[in-house]
């Protein structure tokens, strides 16, 4: 039987620079535009916002078309010395924009508390990040602002996640917060995740500084499960040099289960025992997440 011709359709790939607006931001991808970027570099891209300026996160390269969100806006230049100068006088002139909204928002007795100042990198835009309890009416603000800095103001509000990556600080790890250093986007984390890691389920032990469920639950939680699949579980039976015994403690990430057999517990590694039967199922944990 003769073989069929099959149409394969190849995806287009496009040659993108990776760019990242803050350290532990998402990286966005560019069109070159005949520039060519290395990973020290900086450079001055147009975005939705205006112009911004960014550190190179990925140089030149060749994406899939599926890797894009269109339209793919171009890299303007890679950022001279004069960019760079720019840009630090754009970090002065927030930290004082920041000093001033404080001020206005005092005077106009609103409840929220601000976060960050940001100016685009042409200053053509000045956006403030608060966090609030509910809706703020901030418009009476707004215009104050504007006639301040004469320039398009957006006030932004932030969820409790957000805040605390924005204002960085030490998790119980003694580490600098993961959402502030290298995790891009905020993923959904759950108290079974908790429980397959062996945690205590007290709520101040494995929440973080923003009062939710600790991310680190959620990007160690592959390793767990995939750890976890090896593991003989909790109540199921094995056997052992020792005989047959019931498991009744697990450390999937060191490999080793503590069986009871008789009165005795001891502890073996799973590649020394054969399961024999598993636990009767239980009703499924709930799946109670955290969101931002």
């Amino acid at each position: 039987m003769a073989e069929e011709n099959k149409i394969i359709e190849e995806s287009k790939q496009y040659e993108v620079i990776g760019i990242r607006f803050k350290d532990g931001g998402k990286t966005y991808y560019f069109e070159p535009n005949g520039n060519v970027a290395k990973i020290t570099d900086y450079a001055v891209v147009e975005t939705s916002r205006g112009l911004e300026f960014g550190k190179v996160a990925c140089p030149n390269k060749m994406v899939d078309e599926s890797e894009l969100v269109p339209p793919l806006r171009p890299v303007v230049r890679i950022a001279t010395q004069k960019d760079i100068a720019t840009n630090k006088e754009n970090k002065a002139k927030e930290a004082e924009a920041l000093r001033i909204c404080q001020g206005k928002i005092a005077q106009h007795q609103l409840e929220m508390k601000l976060i960050e100042a940001e100016y685009t990198f042409d200053c053509s835009k000045l956006t403030f990040y608060f966090s609030a309890d509910g809706r703020i009416d901030f418009r009476e603000l707004v215009k104050d602002l504007a006639a301040a800095f004469r320039t398009r103001i957006e006030l932004r509000q932030i969820g409790i996640r957000d805040e605390a990556k924005f204002m960085g600080g030490l998790g119980a790890c003694g580490r600098p917060f993961c959402c502030s250093t290298f995790l891009p986007d905020f993923c959904q984390v759950s108290i079974k995740m908790a429980k397959e890691q062996n945690l205590s389920l007290n709520s101040t032990k494995i929440s973080g500084a923003c009062g939710r469920l600790m991310c680190c639950l959620r990007f160690e939680h592959d390793t767990y499960q995939q750890e976890i699949k090896k593991t003989p579980p909790i109540d199921s039976t094995v056997k052992t040099d020792d005989g047959i015994g019931q498991v009744v403690e697990m450390s999937p990430l060191q490999g080793t289960i503590k069986v009871k057999i008789d009165e005795n517990i001891k502890t073996y590694h799973r590649d020394n025992v054969k399961l024999i039967s598993m636990p009767k199922a239980k009703k499924n944990d709930g799946e109670d997440s955290s969101n931002s």
